[in-house]
């Protein structure tokens, strides 16, 4: 080893190897057998998969403990929320808010204002609105609000804009929900342009329609009327040839979209309320439950008709919807009995002689799908021999779903969801509560009872 003049030795340059041979395998572990199976890639692929689950559980139980600790963090004091003199418990505010984009900011109960040039001391929790839903009931889809940033990027703006407004419940009823989807579409139809190579009945479906039914579906549960156009649009789209120029398929498909709004939407509705309002009586006390379009048109229809009749609407109690619709039957100079809740329910059933009901839905074994609370009034009225007519398009009916109970098919009200309790947003109706449906299509009795949907639905498929 070479040595510098005061005697301290100088490390000796690095030597350069040529032409390494192969790197040794690494030594097996020391506690391993030397005769250790090796793994098969399946058994390799398992393993990593059984790593990958064992990590997210533990970064979920890591969140909720960090969850529970904010909890802790940001809750009141024990002596937080009573007053310094005689402990009574005070209104105070709120020590966390939610906000829209699913983060609570929290602060401690006896936390102060920080003084100038001191910051506050906060704590961000992401949160889970389903995390107070019982596991029973974890197959109940709810609507949310997805960021515009975190959806497709081939969704169009035409169609985000639609997704939060049906999230934030803007655009409720489900026809209302069915034309504002089909006249979205009409805009992505309108700005779509085949890729070079491609023709539109290949490309169009999966690329660009696909991506914004997933993002609506995302936004809130598909309604029934919304599947039944999506899959006859699907139909039309497929029926086209692949050589079928682009602005003939576009077109074709912006005058389906339209005869299916005027068939399916606009006249459904006059005939419906036509066919309904030839159904009241002179001296008729009607029951109604909230506010429903169709509902609405009948009575009007049956008003300008000449008949004399009075209504009783029994209200939702927490949408409160009836108080329009008494609004504006009162306008029109029809007498109106009102009821904020079910409370007034039995008295109301006592006046009525009929009942209509606007319904989100018929399945195939003829029960009704509606806002929640429409069973009870099936009932009361089933029970007081009182007739129950439910108005409904074709275009929500569904002949493949027979469910038998509110759990099967519904939603969880998003508004209403705590950790105490939560609220579902429709009810199904048993066919036998049901006197009639009245529908679009006529039979030869006029109207059909609930357990004919599938015949209506056959009538239908003729007629196409």
């Amino acid at each position: 080893m070479a040595t510098e003049a005061n005697g301290v030795p100088v490390p000796a340059p690095p030597q350069q190897v040529e032409n390494p041979g192969p790197v040794p395998a690494a030594d097996p572990p020391a506690n391993a057998p030397a005769d250790a199976p090796r793994l098969s890639n399946a058994e390799l692929k398992a393993k990593a998969k059984a790593e990958k689950a064992a990590r997210r559980a533990r970064e979920k139980d890591a969140k909720a403990a960090a969850i529970a600790a904010a909890g802790v963090f940001s809750g009141p004091s024990p002596g937080a929320g009573a007053d310094g003199k005689g402990g009574k418990p005070g209104k105070g505010k709120q020590d966390a808010q939610q906000g829209s984009g699913g983060l609570a900011v929290g602060r401690t109960g006896n936390q102060r204002r920080p003084s100038h040039g001191q910051q506050p001391l906060t704590v961000v929790v992401e949160t889970d609105v389903r995390r107070a839903i019982p596991d029973c009931f974890s197959h109940i889809p709810m609507a949310k609000r997805i960021s515009t940033s975190q959806a497709h990027k081939d969704v169009h703006p035409a169609v985000l804009a639609l997704g939060q407004q049906m999230a934030a419940f803007t655009v409720c009823d489900s026809i209302a929900r069915l034309k504002c989807t089909l006249l979205a579409f009409k805009k992505v139809i309108e700005s779509y342009e085949t890729p070079k190579g491609n023709s539109l009945s290949r490309h169009f479906l999966p690329h660009v329609l696909n991506p914004q039914i997933e993002y609506l579906t995302e936004c809130r549960p598909m309604c029934f009327s919304m599947g039944n156009a999506i899959r006859f649009l699907k139909a039309i789209i497929n029926k086209f040839d692949i050589d079928t120029p682009e602005e003939e398929a576009k077109e074709g498909l912006l005058e389906s979209i339209d005869s299916f709004i005027n068939e399916r939407i606009t006249l459904a509705e006059l005939v419906i309320a036509r066919n309904a309002a030839d159904m009241i009586c002179d001296s008729d006390v009607v029951l109604t439950y909230g506010s429903h379009r169709l509902v609405q048109k009948t009575l009007l229809q049956a008003w300008q008709d000449g008949k004399k009749f009075d209504v009783a609407v029994v209200d939702d109690p927490f949408d409160q919807t009836g108080q329009a619709l008494a609004k504006v039957l009162r306008h029109e100079g029809i007498r109106v009995f009102y009821s904020p809740n079910l409370s007034g329910l039995r008295l109301q059933v006592r006046r009525a002689t009929k009942v209509f009901l606007g319904a989100e839905a018929m399945f195939a074994n003829g029960s009704m799908y509606g806002p929640a609370g429409t069973c009870d009034i099936s009932m009361a009225a089933a029970d007081a021999n009182i007739p129950v007519i439910a108005l409904c398009e074709t275009i929500n009916f569904d002949r493949d779903r027979v469910p038998t109970d509110s759990l099967t098919y519904n939603e969880i009200d998003p508004e209403r969801n705590s950790a105490e309790d939560f609220r579902l947003l429709f009810d199904t109706t048993r066919g036998k509560y049901l006197e009639v449906v009245v529908t679009e299509y006529e039979s030869e009795t006029g109207n059909a009872p609930a357990q004919g949907i599938l015949a209506i639905l056959t009538m239908q498929e003729d007629q196409l």
